[in-house]
C-alpha cells in the first residue's frame, strides 16, 4: 500500500504548507461551556418561574434583569409553617422585604384581626415604605401563617446595594411596593365602619383618609401595567 508521503513530510523550504481541511473541525469546546452557562444563567426553579411570569414579566421586566433580582434573594424560597410568625409584634426588626409565593398571612394587632396577605403580595411593605435605608425599626403587627406558606426574601442592606448599581430595578421595586400599599388600604376600606369601632392597620396611619367614604375607584391592573411600563421607561 503507496503512502502519500506528502502528508507525512513538512513541505521544501520556500513553500507554503498544504492547505488543511478544516470541514470535520472539532467545535471550540470553551465556547460551548460559555453558551451552556448563558443558557443556565436564565433558568429558574420552578416557583421563580412562576413568580416571572405572573408579577415580573406582564411589567416588561426581562429575564436578565429579573435574574439579578433573583440572584439578591440568594435564590431561595424560603417555608413558614402554619401558625408559625413571619414577624412579632414589638419584637421582630424590619430588616428584609419579603414577597409571598403562595399560602396566607393573617396581620393582626394586639391580637385583633386587620387583613389578610395573599400571594405575590409583600408581606412588609407598610415596614419597607416607613424606614429611610440608614433607619432601624421594630414591627408593630404580628404576621402569621394561616396555612403553609413559601416566600422570596430580599436583606435591606443586599437589596438597598442593588438598587444602587440599577437604578431600573429600584423604580421597579418603587413601583411594586407601592401597588402593594394600595392593595392593603382598599382591603381596608372594603371593611371600613365608622363608628362602629372599625380599627385600621397601623401601619398606615398616614393613609388612613384613603380608607374614608368617596375614595376614588382603583385603577385597574391593565391600567397599573402600562403605567408601570411609562415610569419604567423614563
Amino acid at each position: 500500500m503507496a503512502i502519500d508521503r506528502s502528508l507525512a513530510m513538512p513541505p521544501p523550504p520556500g513553500h507554503p504548507p498544504p492547505p488543511q481541511d478544516t470541514s470535520r473541525a472539532p467545535e471550540d469546546p470553551g465556547n460551548f461551556v460559555y453558551v451552556a452557562y448563558q443558557v443556565r444563567s436564565v433558568a429558574f426553579d420552578k416557583e421563580f418561574q412562576e413568580l416571572y411570569s405572573a408579577l415580573f414579566q406582564p411589567l416588561g421586566i426581562t429575564l436578565t434583569d429579573f435574574r439579578k433580582i433573583v440572584r439578591c434573594s440568594d435564590e431561595e424560597v424560603v417555608t413558614l409553617e402554619k401558625e408559625h410568625c413571619y414577624a412579632m409584634q414589638g419584637k421582630t426588626p424590619i430588616d428584609k422585604l419579603s414577597l409571598l409565593v403562595s399560602g396566607r398571612i393573617r396581620v393582626t394587632a394586639d391580637g385583633e384581626f386587620l387583613h389578610y396577605i395573599f400571594p405575590l403580595q409583600f408581606l412588609d411593605s407598610p415596614e419597607w415604605d416607613s424606614l429611610r435605608p440608614t433607619e432601624e425599626g421594630i414591627f408593630q403587627v404580628t404576621l402569621t401563617a394561616e396555612t403553609d406558606c413559601r416566600y422570596v426574601a430580599w436583606r435591606r442592606k443586599k437589596l438597598y446595594l442593588l438598587f444602587a448599581k440599577h437604578r431600573f430595578i429600584s423604580r421597579l421595586f418603587s413601583i411594586l411596593v407601592g401597588s402593594d400599599i394600595a392593595d392593603k388600604l382598599y382591603a381596608l376600606n372594603d371593611r371600613v365602619s365608622l363608628g362602629k369601632g372599625f380599627r385600621y392597620d397601623i401601619r398606615l396611619p398616614n393613609f388612613y383618609h384613603v380608607s374614608l367614604p368617596g375614595t376614588p375607584k382603583r385603577h385597574s391592573a391593565d391600567q397599573l401595567q402600562n403605567n408601570s411600563r411609562q415610569t419604567l421607561t423614563l
